[in-house]
């Protein structure tokens, strides 16, 4: 489910009654299919795999000696094959997000992924055999044909993996195997998240209602829920560490066959952006671990009246806060007067994931936690899912993912090839979105106690998404480095764990060795290793863009803010951020995003 754009690490999950669990919206899904027993779904498949075998028997081996209106009818009609798929796998993987404790969904799920898979195998040799045309062939025919042109930036992107890649037989026998491999690995991990109970003070929860405590108003709440949580995972910690190691090797063993120089440079590569650029964010954001994470941690602690934090604490709300309720249709006229303030345009895009059943915001038992925008197809509509506890946090939590959402929508007339954003810029739409829910809140409140919590939460929600994600970024590093010299013991990931934790939360807490355990419940660990730095970059870009427009350094920012939203996966981020005077090869340009999480923590000290 990588296509699902997500923030399930930062610990905004299900399921307690606050926020008002009736009126929430919740999905429909039948502008995709009517259900699992739809005939539809059956025949689209069926309609696919005659597409694909036609496809493949027809153009196999002969890709060179097309024209290029040939080559581009090609590549289209590859596009409507691998977009009917698309569709598919889309109501499939929702069904399954939607309620994964029906073991009927998970049947229905692992079942189209084998079907999907197995149909879209008769086309692996396309993009194979296109990168192996000569470059000044390929050349040539983008000049003739001004309808393979569209396809320039397609193929570009394509062809930065001819490096690594292997040959049609073994890419095929790796796609086919996928779905007894790291697809089953992560279903698995999934299903046990799902069907696990945690004990909080004798009430058996589900794993996200567990971790929602750990942001209740009472210490003794969170330390009970902290404990649970340990003792819950530490009953399955040999499972989590089998199927940690198990993809770690997996990882390493396909990274070695594709020669790829480290283990996160595939991401990168997928990202479209460089390992140098990566490296400098990295270097930037733990070289401020005192200013930022380390500061604002130790005054909490003051705020709390205690002498240390315990991790229980991290989340924890400050003790002026009223934990005020907001209700969803609040939180819905808050978002949209925010990004209709913004651009008329920006609001008019967002209005129907309200006016249609595109949101699933109910809390209810066995749905994927966390809160995720899938952008299913092009021919149809994004999808939200949301866990709705009705805080300020939860409302920014709706800025965010509806910005996915209206970047998806403005991206899908790039059609299903290049209408995909890459991870570290597929954030820019939503962190933004966020920023100026935020900022209009912010000038709203007038009471100067509330503004100093609404900055409070800006400031924790900005640690967890920058500082965190680093810090979780270099486990990753650390623990695939240390697993090509043999497999890991869960002591020794629990050790990993704790030395990145405590060099980037810092001396202002002491932890229990119980949390060693908490790496297991991190699903980006498990479906996208080295995804969660694109967090990172996307907070601190859209920190520095967001500094262009507040101080209209840019003439006409709010369309060309739209224009490279439209772009999808057409440019590249130095192309993208170019019309805004931004240059994130440049050794400053992090420092500045950097910056403005440090100044909100400066306004809190002189707030004190």
């Amino acid at each position: 489910m990588e296509n699902m754009l997500d923030r399930q690490n930062l610990l905004r999950s299900p399921l307690d009654a606050a926020g008002g669990g009736a009126d929430l919206p919740a999905w429909d899904l039948s502008d995709l299919y009517a259900g699992p027993q739809d005939p539809a779904f059956a025949r689209d498949l069926d309609a696919a795999e005659a597409a694909a075998q036609s496809f493949r028997d027809r153009h196999q081996g002969r890709l060179a000696t097309l024209t290029g209106d040939a080559l581009a009818a090609a590549i289209a009609e590859y596009e409507r094959i691998e977009e009917m798929l698309g569709r598919a796998m889309s109501f499939a993987s929702l069904t399954f997000a939607g309620d994964a404790q029906n073991p009927e969904n998970g049947r229905f799920y692992g079942t189209a992924q084998e079907r999907v898979t197995a149909v879209s195998s008769h086309l692996v040799f396309f993009t194979l055999e296109l990168n192996r045309i000569e470059e000044g062939t390929l050349e040539a025919k983008l000049r003739e044909s001004a309808a393979l042109a569209r396809f320039r930036p397609w193929l570009r992107d394509l062809r930065v993996w001819l490096p690594h890649q292997l040959s049609d037989e073994m890419e095929r026998l790796l796609h086919e195997k996928e779905v007894t491999g790291r697809a089953a690995w992560n279903r698995l991990f999934d299903e046990t998240l799902a069907n696990m109970k945690v004990t909080v003070s004798g009430e058996e929860l589900s794993v996200s209602a567990a971790l929602n405590k750990l942001s209740d108003r009472d210490r003794e709440v969170r330390a009970a829920a902290a404990k649970g949580v340990s003792e819950a995972f530490g009953a399955n910690l040999r499972l989590f560490s089998l199927i940690t190691n198990t993809l770690a090797k997996d990882k390493e063993i396909i990274d070695g066959w594709r020669r790829y120089p480290r283990p996160g440079s595939s991401r990168n590569l997928a990202n479209m952006v460089e390992d140098e650029v990566v490296d400098a964010l990295v270097t930037a954001v733990r070289d401020s671990f005192p200013k930022l994470s380390h500061r604002y941690y130790a005054m909490k602690a003051k705020w709390l009246g205690l002498p240390k934090l315990m991790h229980w604490d991290r989340n924890a709300p400050l003790p002026q806060d009223a934990d005020r309720t907001i209700p969803w249709p609040d939180a819905v006229q808050r978002v949209r007067a925010a990004y209709a303030a913004f651009s008329p345009e920006m609001e008019r895009l967002a209005a129907p994931f309200f006016d249609k059943p595109w949101i699933d915001a109910a809390l209810r038992p066995g749905k994927a936690s966390g809160a995720f925008a899938h952008p299913t197809v092009p021919s149809a509509h994004p999808y939200l899912l949301l866990n709705y506890h009705g805080k300020a946090r939860d409302v920014m939590t709706l800025a965010h993912e509806l910005g996915h959402g209206v970047h998806q929508r403005l991206a899908a007339d790039q059609g299903y090839l290049m209408s995909s954003t890459p991870l570290t810029l597929a954030e820019t739409a939503s962190v933004f979105g966020e920023m100026l829910t935020f900022r209009a809140m912010l000038d709203a409140e007038q009471d100067p106690a509330r503004r100093r919590l609404l900055l409070a939460g800006k400031v924790e929600d900005m640690l967890n998404t920058v500082v965190r994600q680093i810090a979780f970024y270099r486990f990753e590093t650390l623990l695939h480095d240390e697993r090509r010299k043999g497999e890991l013991s869960a002591d020794r990931i629990g050790e990993l764990w704790m030395q990145v934790q405590t060099e980037s939360l810092g001396p202002a807490f002491d932890f229990t060795p119980d949390y060693n355990v908490y790496w297991a419940y991190i699903p980006h660990f498990v479906h996208t290793p080295f995804y969660v730095y694109a967090y990172a970059f996307g907070d601190c870009l859209v920190n520095a863009l967001y500094g262009v427009y507040q101080d209209r350094r840019v003439e006409g920012f709010e369309s060309k803010y739209i224009e490279m939203l439209k772009a999808g996966g057409t440019l590249r981020h130095q192309e993208l951020l170019a019309p805004f005077g931004l240059d994130a090869s440049r050794p400053d340009f992090w420092q500045r995003g950097l910056d403005v999480i440090s100044g909100f923590i400066d306004e809190l000290e002189r707030a004190r």
